[in-house]
């Protein structure tokens, strides 16, 4: 199958490894309920409706006790959780601190920004394990500009989902989603409505080779 509905993969994708072209609301009638190990995306913050249909499209399309992860700015976070919980389960926030410049105090002020990723998941999570991480630059140095950094994405996705499981990302923009779950040897499923931005995603992850090493530092606590 070289199709999703009526929409159709790259030319260098696969149906388990594959980046379609379309809007998300649309693509994902296609998906099978119960299929999707982790959903793992970054959607515009201020769009809330986005992750109203993310949770509802997330109720029947993750696999029992599945997760998903959604970056969200500080600013919109109780809204969020408040549209996710109406058909996910929440789990702990997890927090990524990043370091960087700011100001002049003695030439030099150190700023610590906290970007929310929300998690919640479908029943009980297998995954058990929060983390709280420190990674500079927290986007990417390719890809689209809103692109997060692969090692920050490569961790959770070493933590939540193993080997050959799915991972979902409806709003991938440059591609880093598939990218690194190519680099880590997990599936993946990736929609960008933009034509162009999905061309490059396709581009970026035919570039990509595995394997990525993850060694970034962490404190972490069992749940």
């Amino acid at each position: 199958m070289d199709s999703l509905g009526p929409y159709l993969l790259g030319p260098n994708d696969t149906p388990e490894n594959g980046i379609y072209t379309g809007d998300a609301r649309e693509l994902a009638k296609a998906i099978p309920d119960e299929s999707i190990d982790l959903i793992f995306t970054d959607p515009v913050y201020d769009r809330i409706d986005d992750y109203s249909w993310l949770a509802e499209t997330g109720a029947r399309v993750l696999r029992e006790n599945g997760s998903m992860l959604a970056f969200c700015g500080n600013v919109y976070f109780s809204e969020v959780c408040g549209a996710l919980l109406r058909f996910l389960d929440p789990c702990p926030p997890l927090a990524q601190y990043v370091v960087g410049a700011t100001g002049r105090i003695f030439n030099y002020s150190l700023q610590l920004n906290l970007l929310m990723l929300a998690w919640f998941s479908k029943g009980r999570p297998t995954n058990k394990w929060m983390a709280v991480q420190q990674a500079n630059p927290t986007r990417s140095e390719r890809g689209h500009g809103w692109g997060k950094n692969d090692l920050m994405i490569a961790y959770r996705l070493e933590k939540f989902i193993p080997v050959n499981d799915f991972a979902f990302d409806p709003f991938t923009g440059g591609g880093t989603v598939p990218a690194v779950c190519k680099m880590l040897s997990r599936r993946y499923l990736a929609f960008e409505i933009d034509p162009d931005v999905a061309q490059m995603a396709r581009d970026r992850v035919r570039h990509t080779q595995p394997p990525l090493p993850i060694e970034m530092p962490t404190q972490e606590v069992l749940l």
